[in-house]
């Protein structure tokens, strides 16, 4: 069986949340995730939220140091050279 987590620090949020979670099992993963976005984040508990934390779910455990945000793609260089 292999260990799965979510980290909320991926997520950027006002709270600035540094929480990430991890189980042996998806089912006990999914239970304190949620219990997680509804407690702190203000979310309600619906299938839609357990839907989508679920998607979130990675395999292994959560990293140590805050893992690097995503970068957005870098604009099309020649799209702005005159022709």
């Amino acid at each position: 069986m292999t260990r799965k987590f979510i980290d909320c620090r991926e997520f950027p949020s006002d709270t600035h949340c540094s929480v990430a979670i991890s189980a042996d099992s998806e089912e006990e993963l999914l239970q304190v995730a949620a219990e997680h976005a509804v407690s702190v984040h203000g979310h309600s508990d619906t299938p839609e939220l357990r839907a989508q934390l679920r998607q979130l779910f990675r395999d292994g455990t959560p990293p140590e140091h805050q893992p690097m945000p995503a970068q957005p793609a870098a604009p099309d260089a020649t799209a702005s050279r005159p022709h």
